[in-house]
């Protein structure tokens, strides 16, 4: 089931960026990183009570707070960045360059998490950063 919540994951982002592009011509990037982060707060509040897990909230720890707070100031960060880029610069270079993510993440979790490398994924995330550095280049 992962995977079609990845794929699904991948197209919602992809239309991101270009709804994105759309909506940021004559606004700054911060200012569309908090129009974009109030939709958000709602739709993850609304979804946490209608389906019923408000009752969870209690059952968090410290460290799941701890934690998830430092995730939610990473991807603040990274959506402002996000958002400073796509003011100057075009959704097919910026996109591409953003999913780097995906293979620092990969590292971090090899590194971090101490989960084991295989083949393929490591293929895989060399592929993401050759893309990278060709659109660079």
């Amino acid at each position: 089931m992962w995977k079609y919540y990845a794929f699904l994951s991948a197209f919602f982002a992809a239309l991101t960026a270009i709804l994105a592009k759309i909506g940021i011509k004559g606004i700054h990037g911060n200012v569309a990183t908090a129009i974009r982060t109030v939709v958000i707060l709602f739709i993850a509040w609304g979804i946490v009570l209608f389906s019923g897990e408000l009752r969870e909230v209690r059952t968090i720890s410290k460290n799941n707070l701890l934690f998830l707070a430092l995730s939610g100031v990473a991807t603040g960060l990274s959506w402002i960045f996000y958002f400073k880029a796509l003011e100057t610069g075009k959704v097919s270079q910026v996109a591409p360059l953003d999913k780097l993510s995906v293979a620092i993440a990969m590292g971090l979790a090899f590194l971090l998490l101490r989960e084991q490398p295989d083949l393929k994924t490591i293929l895989g995330g060399l592929l993401i950063v050759a893309g990278a550095i060709i659109i660079i280049l």
